[in-house]
């Protein structure tokens, strides 16, 4: 691997730019996933989405160190696959669907060549493991009658 090619893969910003993700993205994106913490903290959001939890519940959940979480949670940020918001006080944390996407188009697009069957990868299938979940039906209230 070329040596300016680490550099830059640990410090790339979260955006790719013109939407499409650069080859040192990507093995920002997929650095930051070949550590078991910060992949047990991926799947973890990604099964939250879109509502995201809190740093501290991900630490409960996964039993990684408070210390340490914060160092996880900043590299998965930088690499595009997650995305943090404040609530009040509460910092939420959520997968980047858009991103996981950017970088299983960079794989399919770029190292399958355009041809996901070399794969043996469909691409509905590639994009529908990250759309996101359809949202939940919240139950009506029936109306009370009231006797007179």
């Amino acid at each position: 691997m070329r040596k300016s090619m680490l550099a830059v893969a640990s410090h790339a910003s979260t955006r790719p730019v013109q939407g499409e993700l650069s080859e040192p993205h990507a093995i920002s994106a997929l650095a930051a996933l070949a550590q078991p913490t910060r992949l047990a903290i991926f799947r973890l959001l990604i099964k939250h989405e879109p509502v995201g939890i809190t740093a501290g519940v991900i630490a409960d959940t996964i039993g990684a160190p408070h210390n340490t979480l914060s160092s996880h949670l900043a590299i998965l940020v930088r690499a595009g696959l997650l995305r943090s918001s404040r609530e009040g006080r509460t910092i939420i944390y959520r997968s980047d669907v858009e991103g996981m996407r950017s970088l299983l188009a960079f794989l399919v697009n770029d190292c399958c060549d355009g041809h996901p069957e070399l794969c043996d990868l469909v691409a509905a299938d590639a994009v529908a493991c990250c759309a996101p979940a359809p949202a939940k039906a919240r139950p009506t209230k029936k109306p009370v009658k009231r006797k007179s």
